[in-house]
């Protein structure tokens, strides 16, 4: 009993205790937002986004950019179905040989999905699967070497 009591004054000594008006120096904002931060830390385009851009108009543009000191390689070399830039010609042909990149390949074959099919599937039509597009990798420039 006599346990109890010391523990209870204690707990009822701490709480009434006044807290101080100064925090501190935020040190735990940086652990606060950490599973966001891990999510997007190396976040890539999505799939309609590349579908996108796969149109020839787009491809053109992105394949032949014009020198940025800023992207790695100069963005001279980009996967277009990835959305990455490679530092020279040998890096970009190992990647296209890469599981990486066979598995978008794989991903980008269905069609992106549309308002239309969200409005079938609840119910405001009658549900079409979606279909499946050919995706081949982009062809390869050997005159930028």
């Amino acid at each position: 009993m006599t346990v109890k009591i010391n523990r209870l004054s204690r707990s009822h000594v701490w709480k009434n205790m006044a807290k101080s008006k100064q925090k501190g120096n935020h040190k735990g904002d940086k652990k606060k937002h950490i599973a966001k931060t891990w999510k997007t830390k190396r976040r890539t385009k999505d799939l309609d986004q590349i579908h996108s851009d796969m149109k020839p108009e787009t491809a053109a543009k992105l394949l032949h950019q014009d020198v940025d000191y800023d992207v790695a390689g100069c963005a001279q070399h980009y996967c277009l179905h990835c959305a990455r830039y490679f530092v020279d010609m040998r890096s970009l042909k190992e990647h296209f040989k890469s599981k990486v990149h066979k598995r978008r390949l794989k991903q980008l074959r269905e069609e992106p999905y549309t308002q239309a099919e969200a409005e079938r599937a609840a119910g405001m039509g009658s549900y079409i699967p979606p279909k499946k597009m050919e995706v081949k990798t982009q062809p390869i420039e050997e005159d930028m070497d």
